[in-house]
This record gives C-alpha cells, structure tokens and sequence, in this order.
C-alpha cells in the first residue's frame, strides 16, 4: 500500500511539472507583451545643440572643484598643522587609540574653522554674497577667493621653503610675494606647516619622554627590567597631563602659533 501511494505521488508530482512547464512559453509570451507595451523614460544627451557649451564647461567645472574641495581643506588652511600636532599629542602620551581618529580629526575641522573665520568672512562679504546677488560673475569670485586665501598662506609659508621651488626650476625670485605663483605657494605653504607642526610635536614629547627616562630608571633600579616601563608611565602621564590641563594647554599653544 505505501509503495502505491509513492507512485502515485510521484506521478502526480511530474503531471504536475509537465502543467508548469506547458505554461511557461505563454508566461514568457505574455511578460514580453506588458514590456513592449510599456512606456519607459527615455534619456536624451544634448551635445551643444540648443545648449550654451560654455555654461555646461562652466557646471563641469564646478563640480571639478567640488570633488577637490577636500584637498584644499587639508593643504590650504590650517587643518595640516592642526591634525599633525593633535596626532603628536596622542602618541607622546602613548595612547593609541584614545581620542580616537574620528575625535581627533573632528576637533582639528572645528579648531580650522576657528582659525580661518577671518578669511572666511572675507570670502563670504567680497565673494560669495556678491555672486548669489548676480553682482559679479564667477571669475572676479574666484579670483577674490583666491586672494584671500592666498592672504592667510602667505603669512604662515617662510620664504626659505619658496625658495625652494624657484631654484628646482631654475628661475628667478619675484621681487614680492604677491607675484609668487599659486602653484608655488601651496606646496611651499604645505611643507611650512609640516616643519612648524614637528617642532611643536617635538616640544610636547620632551617632558613626556623625560618622564618614561625616569620611570625606567627606577625599574632598573629596582630590579624589575622585565616589566615595561610604559605600563607604569601611562597612569603618571594621564596623571600629568589633566593636572596641567594638557588640552587647554595644546589648543592655545596651537591656536596663537597662527597669529
């Protein structure tokens, strides 16, 4: 009896495959119908007919410089020597991962808006609100932004580090700084920075390093050379740093090393 009833399932179980399977060619059939009656949006590319071709270079552009607008925060504002010192700052405690990268580099975002309010004032007063009043057009904009921002890497880049590009390339020195081109100005400014925010990243290690000096003396002293001095630093360190206020103590250092 239970071999009839495997049979008989079986069987009904491939009647009704052969059913589905009879059914597919219509389904198919029918699907392609509702598709070719379908109306679909079309996508039309206008190239220049109709279109003014300077105002679409003009969009594509400003999208350029959209896509670029994270490394001109990074090289040309004050977020380089900010985010290197705060990293020196991390590492001379000898904490690794507290405060954490995303902590660090917010701070260093909030403390560059600080230190290029001014600019951006200037920016915002001569070119921005001009050019959405339709007052000036896109270049004199760009042309007062560069300016401005050209205005605050000039006091912070040493005329050593231009110097630099003008001997590589072989051609002489303008009589002012204002003739130095951008495309001088912003590595040169770059690598001011990176100088600058090493010797402050130097002076913060001093007294951290003194005290891991004194820590491993005292071990040594006492016999205990196979424990790591920095377990035993770490606690004075933090100790030190929040007595001293260390954090005030780095954003002000930073913040008047622009003025």
């Amino acid at each position: 009896m239970i071999k009839k009833l495997k049979m008989m399932n079986k069987a009904s179980l491939l009647k009704w495959g052969l059913f589905v399977l009879s059914l597919l060619p219509s389904l198919l059939w029918a699907q392609s119908t509702a598709v070719g009656n379908m109306k679909l949006p079309g996508v039309s590319i206008n190239m220049g007919q109709g279109v003014n071709l300077v105002d679409t270079i003009e969009v594509l552009g400003l999208f350029t410089v959209l896509s670029l607008a994270p490394a001109f925060i990074i090289l040309c504002t004050s977020f380089t020597r900010i985010v290197v010192v705060l990293s020196f700052m991390r590492q001379a405690i000898g904490t690794q991962g507290m405060p954490p990268n995303q902590l660090l580099i917010g701070f260093a975002l909030f403390l560059t808006m600080f230190v290029m309010m001014p600019t951006g004032k200037v920016i915002y007063d001569q070119a921005i609100t001009p050019y959405m009043a339709k007052k000036i057009d896109a270049t004199h904009a760009l042309t007062v932004t560069e300016t401005a921002m050209r205005g605050f890497m000039t006091k912070q880049t040493r005329k050593g580090d231009i110097k630099l590009f003008y001997d590589v390339t072989g051609t002489a020195l303008p009589n002012t700084i204002d003739e130095v081109p951008t495309h001088y100005l912003i590595p040169a400014f770059v690598i001011s920075e990176l100088k600058t925010a090493f010797q402050i990243g130097f002076l913060l290690y001093i007294p951290f390093l003194i005290l891991d000096m004194v820590v491993a003396s005292v071990l040594m002293a006492m016999g205990m050379m196979m424990l790591p001095p920095v377990v035993i630093s770490l606690p004075f360190k933090l100790l030190l740093f929040v007595l001293v206020d260390g954090w005030q103590l780095v954003t002000g250092s930073i913040l008047r090393s622009f003025s």
